[in-house]
């Protein structure tokens, strides 16, 4: 007997052993656990990986001048990526977050295994020369495909599957970040389907024992370090909700931009096109503004602590000008939408988290300046306005504004600050919700009709799938075949549809047993009439791989109770029904409202 065949043997006997002795719901419970603890080793090693090559390409850099090394590390870890992504991984793994809704919506919880280690080589490659995006999209790629694999590996059903996928998201969440109430609302809020009682105690267990491993790891100490200086007062909400609305407008434009963006660079096909285009993109805009390097969280330290000017405009060739600081500032607000999508769109690999918190840093410490310099009411504490800013242009992007919240004031440990944190966070997303109904990460998916929302009925409709209803014991007629032949099918079969089909499996018509009732007995007539005298054309065609939201469409503009379904190539498959999609429905619909 081979070792594997031992194996799954071995296996076998276990989920039997298992299923007998420890209830599903306690399993579960078990397997949050490790979940939680994978997701968090795998946080602590990508987050580890990107400072030893940070700290091994820029130790030496001078803060006090410009560095042409900047024009070629970003570049450089691109291309790296970029190889290792085609000839290594041979698969786009890209979007990290949209992948893992793809996965839900349509993949029925199933991500790949090698995605349990590949984002974090390609993302740490990325970030660590220079590449101007984030290492949390990656890791909660990470984190979600090991909880999908574990599931897959003790053979879990749907539910589960999609239920252990939330687990490392909030695992890898609240592990990178130290941050576990973060963890836990961001999967509810950007991922889930639907919150019952018994998906919220895996998703505690997980975020929990994730972010205990980052404390025994590297220490209970917030993240960011954060003093606050001067309390918050009620004269300053007005100010907090300006900085909301204009947060909001800041993260409409990171959208819009990385949309458009990734929209232009769709069109190029060759990968060395796309490296030298986004290479030297962002190669120059970082040689340019040097916050833009990496996932800009020095920065965001100097800002929230009070930095000087000097210190913030380390090694741009804007140092010694504090008068520029402003200026500075507004630029790198400005590009940087552009720097971290070419960084993607040219072959790098990570995702939005940071830059986002980066975005919102700068917004909101440029607001304090401008109306502090300019004497507009009363004067503002630029560190704390700094703080509002992080959770506005979160909330605003992921449309979450309690993960904005909960990130913000875990990362800081700002939590004397948690009403303005409440108030810039709602004003935000309210802002965006005015322009836009998906967050960054789930508007490729929704433009295709794939995407998982909380709209119980629209979210169901999206899991089904057109292969899980079809009906394919319709027996199949040509349309030369005469009356006679056809009387000998319709006594074989108990349905009254038969598809008529040419040589080449492609549907011609449909024919009705009620339309040949008054003729079928009359044997004089059986060589006159042949199947085409009888056949209706075809109302509509439904594709294998179209949306059930579509299917259920066309059911409603042609008011047919069956219709005909052909694959890829256009031949016949099957027949769905309407009382066969409704069954689906409801079994659907029960499986994610039970507990």
């Amino acid at each position: 007997m081979s070792t594997n065949v031992q194996e799954k043997a071995l296996l076998d006997r276990f989920i039997e052993w298992r299923e007998k002795h420890i209830p599903q719901n306690r399993f579960i419970l078990i397997l949050s656990f490790i979940v939680g603890v994978i997701s968090s080793l795998a946080a602590f090693t990508l987050k580890h990986f990107i400072e030893f090559i940070q700290h091994l390409l820029t130790s030496g850099f001078e803060r006090d001048t410009f560095n042409w090394l900047y024009l070629v590390y970003p570049v450089v870890g691109i291309f790296i990526t970029g190889l290792f992504i085609r000839k290594i991984v041979r698969d786009d793994i890209g979007h990290g977050v949209t992948k893992v809704l793809y996965a839900i919506s349509r993949r029925q919880g199933k991500i790949k295994r090698h995605n349990m280690w590949s984002s974090l080589i390609a993302s740490g490659i990325t970030i660590g020369f220079g590449g101007s995006v984030g290492a949390e999209s990656p890791i909660v790629y990470t984190g979600s495909a090991i909880g999908s694999n574990l599931g897959s590996f003790f053979k879990m059903d749907h539910k589960v599957m999609m239920l252990l996928i939330g687990c490392g998201a909030a695992g890898a969440v609240a592990g990178i970040f130290k941050a576990p109430i973060a963890g836990l609302v961001f999967t509810l809020e950007v991922l889930m389907l639907d919150l019952t009682m018994s998906s919220l105690l895996p998703l505690l267990i997980s975020s929990v024992t994730a972010t205990t491993i980052s404390y025994l790891l590297s220490g209970t100490d917030a993240m960011f370090s954060f003093q606050l200086d001067d309390a918050f007062s009620v004269s300053r909400v007005p100010y907090v909700m300006f900085l909301g609305i204009i947060c909001g407008l800041v993260s409409l434009y990171f959208t819009h931009v990385t949309t458009n963006i990734e929209r232009l660079f769709k069109r190029i096909s060759n990968p060395y096109a796309k490296l030298a285009l986004g290479g030297s993109v962002l190669s120059v805009l970082i040689f340019l503004l040097p916050p833009l390097y990496g996932e800009g969280y020095e920065m965001i330290n100097h800002l929230i602590n009070g930095s000087s000017a000097d210190v913030i405009l380390n090694n741009s060739l804007f140092y010694g000008h504090a008068n520029l600081l402003f200026l500075y500032m507004f630029f790198i607000i400005l590009f940087k939408a552009f720097a971290s999508t070419v960084t993607n769109c040219g072959g790098g690999c990570g995702g939005i988290f940071a830059p986002s918190l980066f975005l919102g840093c700068v917004s909101g410490y440029l607001f304090a300046g401008i109306c502090n310099y300019f004497g507009i009411g009363e004067m503002l504490p630029d560190k704390n306005f700094a703080l509002f800013g992080m959770a506005a242009v979160m909330s605003g992007v992921f449309h979450a504004p309690l993960t904005g919240i909960f990130l913000i004031a875990e990362l800081t440990g700002g939590y004397d600050l948690f009403l303005p944190l409440m108030i810039v966070s709602v004003c935000s997303y309210l802002t965006v919700r005015v322009f836009d109904n998906n967050n960054i990460y789930a508007i490729r998916l929704a433009q295709r009709g794939e995407l998982i929302t909380h709209h119980k009925d629209q979210a169901v409709l999206t899991i089904l799938k057109v292969e899980d209803v079809i009906e394919k014991n319709f027996m199949k007629v040509s349309p030369n075949m005469d009356l006679g032949d056809m009387t000998a099918v319709v006594a074989k079969t108990k349905r009254n549809i038969f598809p008529v089909v040419d040589t080449a499996q492609r549907l011609v018509g449909i024919l009705y047993l009620d339309d040949i009732r008054h003729v079928m007995f009359r044997q004089e007539l059986y060589h006159r009439y042949s199947v085409r005298t009888f056949m209706r054309e075809v109302p509509v065609r439904l594709g294998i791989e179209e949306p059930m939201e579509a299917v259920m469409r066309k059911f409603e503009e042609t008011g047919a109770w069956n219709l005909p379904v052909e694959n890829t190539s256009g031949e016949y498959i099957g027949f769905i029904s309407k009382s066969a999609i409704f069954t689906a429905y409801r079994k659907t619909l029960l499986d994610f409202t039970s507990d």
